[in-house]
């Protein structure tokens, strides 16, 4: 023990001597590292105290108004077919999700009351024709008076009239197609009693195909007929054309709108009535535009402004503005092409802030 307690004492006074001995030149150094590790932290302070932001270079960009809107996809022309009369129905004479032309003949009611009440009607004016010509021969011979062949005559007509009116009721009986299109599903059987409130089927015309939808009030002025717009169909990966062919004259007071119809051809008869459509109509295009990411946009009681990156700062600039989109507002006067603008950090953005960008796009 007393051993181990003399070396430890040894060495500890070793270790104070050398202490001395080297301090004086390692003195220097110990200085100049200190002295380095002061300068390297200036500069990291001073990073530290910049803003990071992102910025965006202005590029001559091409830009439109769009007006989104939703629809619905409507046929051209669209009836509920019904008879005129009642009776019972004793031929059906379509498929159902056919097509039918304009005249086809659809569907009967019984007519057999009818047509012999045409065959005496037609029988009685054939044998009042023989007796007008019999006393047209006697009124020429003077052998009987002008008032007893205007009786004839007279009935003669009365049976036409009759006749007609026989066959007015006869075509009643017949239901046929008002126009061409595709029937859809039958509601009744033959054998069944009809009357002119019973549905018997629905006819449409789908090509060409209408698109109804609404826009603000504010862009009326805008719409002729005949303009343009691109719609969009869920299950269609493509986009279609179609132009405007109707404007309701009244803004519906409840939704501040106005109502459109707009023609597609749909030739090929893809698209059907009732889908719904997303619509959008471009009202207006302008070239070599400064267009700027809404959000960078700050609106003020004065104005609106931006902040730019300039000289390592952030410097805010007036503006005024045009054209809007869901991402981008066109700026008219304040800005030029090559200012970079700064889109992040925009709530701790200060006149002459120092900044740093982390990230800059072209904004194209």
């Amino acid at each position: 023990m007393k051993n181990g307690l003399r070396n430890t004492l040894i060495i500890i006074i070793l270790i104070l001597i050398a202490g001395f001995i080297f301090y004086p030149k390692l003195k220097p150094v110990i200085k100049s590292l200190f002295s380095k590790n002061k300068q390297s932290a200036a500069p990291m302070r001073q990073m530290q105290q910049r803003l990071l932001a992102s910025g965006y270079v202005i590029v001559p960009a091409k830009m439109s108004e769009i007006v989104n809107s939703t629809g619905t996809l409507r046929p051209d022309e669209e009836v509920d077919l019904s008879f005129e009369t009642s009776g019972k129905i004793v031929g059906i004479n379509f498929q159902e999700g056919t097509r039918v032309k304009k005249g086809d003949l659809l569907a009967k009611i019984n007519d057999k009351p009818l047509q012999a009440q045409l065959e005496k009607l037609t029988a009685q004016k054939r044998l009042a024709e023989l007796k007008e010509f019999r006393q047209r021969n006697l009124l020429d011979r003077d052998a009987i008076s002008q008032e007893s062949y205007d009786q004839i005559q007279t009935e003669v007509q009365t049976l036409q009239a009759d006749i007609n009116l026989v066959k007015a009721r006869i075509s009643e009986t017949e239901l046929r197609a008002p126009f061409d299109g595709i029937i859809g599903l039958r509601y009744i059987s033959e054998g069944a009693y009809a009357t002119p409130s019973t549905k018997i089927a629905r006819l449409l015309k789908i090509s060409p195909i209408k698109v109804e939808f609404s826009i603000p009030e504010r862009y009326a002025p805008e719409i002729k007929i005949g303009y343009p717009i691109t719609f969009k169909v869920d299950g269609f990966s493509n986009s279609f054309n179609a132009s405007v062919y109707a404007i309701d004259p009244k803004i519906d007071l409840n939704t501040r709108t106005i109502v459109l119809r707009a023609l597609y051809p749909n030739t090929k008869e893809e698209l059907k009535p009732g889908r719904y459509a997303g619509i959008a109509m471009t009202l207006s295009q302008v070239e070599n535009a400064i267009a700027i990411p809404s959000e960078a946009l700050i609106a003020e009681i004065e104005g609106e402004k931006v902040f730019i990156y300039r000289s390592g700062r952030a410097r805010s600039v007036k503006v005024n503005i045009g054209l809007r989109t869901e991402s981008q507002i066109q700026v008219t006067s304040g800005l030029k092409f090559g200012d970079t603008i700064l889109v992040t950090g925009i709530l701790q953005l200060r006149e002459g802030l120092p900044v740093q960008l982390d990230t800059v796009f072209l904004n194209k």
